[in-house]
């Protein structure tokens, strides 16, 4: 297949500049294992879900990832941080007239700058003579989509963020998560659905557009996940339980059939640890992990539109987003939501990037 298979015609309109009112006042549109489409809403998600259903959340944080500075010369300098790779050292995609040397220094403030080490790809290395996370907190900017076209606010630092966020180090939101409050966990723990947690943290990569026409010449951003054995243990007894594990969020769905690609025994039995991936997941992929998925609507061309189009079927998700724009659905981060059933039509086929 190619990236223009993955096109479609999205009025600006529908593009969500700000979150709902309130968290979790989204739409949701269910489909079926069939391809059926079924309207309704995210406080309705009880209703979809069964007791002993394991929702796998991704519990990353986002990090103010974005810096302003000026170069040695003068000239100005924006970062994204891309990784923080230990506690003074991170990699950062830079925007600059001229790209700062190694050896030379970025100014962030009076008595704040960083070292610029060497390249690494299309990423910098850089060395903060402070903590990281630290001077991100103190200097940095919330590293809102590109498509999101004002400033970030005191509400975006509060709603571009899951209230399950705990560990820091992701430049870009799980945005499936950002529609549960702590009013629905606790609908779905009293209705006897379980948690588990991954950690993924999401790169900006996830914004990088497919320059390639023929999707196997497309090369993933790798990104860091971690699964705990508490999480492990609660997916083999959904499984004994005959239950369904259900991803919140692509991110959460990629930690896991990353793992279970990775797998010491070559079955695909997931075990505890970390790991890095760039698992590119398209039409044809045999998912061994999970039955359900929750998610956002993706941008044209974009794969992660292919990888709900792997998971639902290709015609399902043509489908669906025709649906969704003449119903005018929300798009993207701060847009409304999808409750995906795995297609029962899915053939297995050789997969790419199996890290």
């Amino acid at each position: 297949m190619r990236v223009a298979d993955f096109d479609f015609d999205l009025p600006d309109e529908l593009i969500a500049q700000f979150p709902p009112a309130v968290r979790g006042g989204s739409r949701l549109l269910h489909v079926g294992t069939a391809g059926s489409l079924c309207d309704g809403w995210f406080s309705e998600l009880p209703a979809l879900l069964r007791p002993n259903d394991l929702l796998v959340m991704n519990d990353t944080r986002v990090i103010k990832a974005r810096l302003f500075g000026t170069k040695d010369s003068g000239g100005k300098v924006e970062l994204m941080v891309e990784r923080v790779l230990d506690e003074h050292d991170a990699l950062a995609f830079i925007r600059a007239s001229h790209a700062p040397r190694p050896g030379s220094r970025i100014r962030l403030a009076d008595d704040m700058a960083v070292e610029v080490l060497a390249r690494q790809d299309d990423l910098t290395r850089l060395h903060f003579s402070r903590p990281v996370l630290a001077v991100l907190e103190q200097f940095g900017k919330l590293p809102l989509p590109p498509y999101i076209e004002h400033p970030p606010t005191a509400d975006d630092e509060a709603r571009y963020q899951t209230v399950y966020a705990n560990e820091p180090g992701a430049v870009a939101a799980p945005t499936a998560g950002l529609h549960f409050d702590d009013a629905m966990l606790d609908a779905l723990r009293e209705k006897g659905v379980r948690t588990a947690w991954v950690t993924l943290h999401v790169g900006a990569g996830t914004f990088q557009p497919v320059r390639v026409e023929a999707i196997a010449d497309h090369r993933m951003h790798s990104e860091r996940y971690t699964i705990p054995q508490a999480s492990i243990d609660a997916i083999r007894e959904t499984r004994a339980r005959g239950a369904r594990i259900v991803a919140v969020g692509t991110t959460s769905l990629r930690a896991l059939e990353a793992a279970a690609l990775s797998s010491s025994d070559g079955a695909g039995t997931l075990q505890a640890g970390a790991g890095e991936t760039d698992i590119f997941i398209t039409p044809g992929y045999r998912f061994r992990v999970v039955d359900a998925l929750i998610t956002n609507f993706h941008l044209p061309r974009s794969t992660l539109l292919m990888l709900v189009s792997a998971f639902a079927g290709v015609d399902a998700i043509r489908a669906a987003y025709a649906h969704a724009i003449r119903e005018r659905y929300r798009f993207f981060s701060y847009g409304d939501a999808m409750f995906l059933e795995k297609n029962s039509l899915e053939k297995s086929s050789p997969e790419r990037n199996p890290r």
